[in-house]
């Protein structure tokens, strides 16, 4: 088994278990979350598609099982699937566990960390492809979470938060933190060189930009079937 699908079963597996946490009961909430991944995640495999196919950044086969989806090794498909689920989840738990916590200035802090961050490196990198591409949407969903006053929207900045500790050791492996070559590449040029550990800092805006509209279509999903106004 490839070392990036271990990851990806290592992720996923515990969220999994613990979707059957009588308090969380995540696992009725399933028929929500499955539309808003595939809406979500279709837009960001063309997009990593596109991104394979001209080499900003790729994948190592020697850490991959050797299928393919187009340009894409299945692993890299199943990430778009699992990671997700695994943030979703976490939504969740924070809302059933911690239901009361005060989230006004973290949301505010978050979201002006990622606007004044995202803008500058997105304008003073318009040639590089994955700065320029990842942080304008970072910004862009930023704006529109705020200017919308989404009551969800700051529980997806909470779940994004505390989703960045394992986020820290899973892309930490795949960008080579504890192998001898990366499971992930990134072309050169197409990055501004800012790394946490081995992680590219163009990653977090990424992952930004599929976690948090997720969270927000999974909500739409689920306060329309239960008859709530969707806000």
């Amino acid at each position: 088994m490839s070392l990036y699908l271990i990851l990806m079963l290592a992720s996923f597996g515990p969220c999994f278990l613990l979707s059957f946490d009588k308090k969380v009961a995540f696992y009725k909430n399933i028929r929500f979350l499955v539309p808003a991944i595939f809406m979500v995640a279709t837009a960001f495999l063309v997009w990593d598609e596109f991104f394979t196919i001209h080499a900003i950044w790729g994948f190592n086969p020697d850490y991959l099982q050797g299928i393919y989806l187009g340009s894409l090794p299945i692993e890299e498909v199943l990430f778009f699937f699992i990671i997700p689920y695994c943030c979703v989840f976490i939504y969740e738990v924070l809302i059933a566990y911690f239901p009361n916590v005060s989230l006004q200035t973290t949301t505010k802090i978050a979201s002006l960390i990622i606007v004044l961050f995202g803008t500058t490196l997105a304008l003073t990198h318009l040639d590089n492809w994955y700065t320029l591409s990842a942080c304008a949407l970072a910004v862009i969903i930023v704006v529109f979470g705020m200017q919308g006053k989404y009551i969800w929207y700051p529980r997806a900045i909470f779940a994004f938060l505390v989703a960045q500790f394992p986020f820290l050791i899973v892309n930490g492996i795949l960008t080579g933190i504890a192998t001898p070559e990366p499971v992930v590449w990134y072309s050169a040029y197409h990055i501004v060189g800012i790394r946490i550990f081995t992680i590219p800092v163009e990653d977090v805006f990424y992952n930004f930009s599929m976690l948090i509209p997720i969270i927000g279509l999974y909500h739409f999903f689920k306060a329309r079937y239960h008859g709530i106004e969707v806000k």
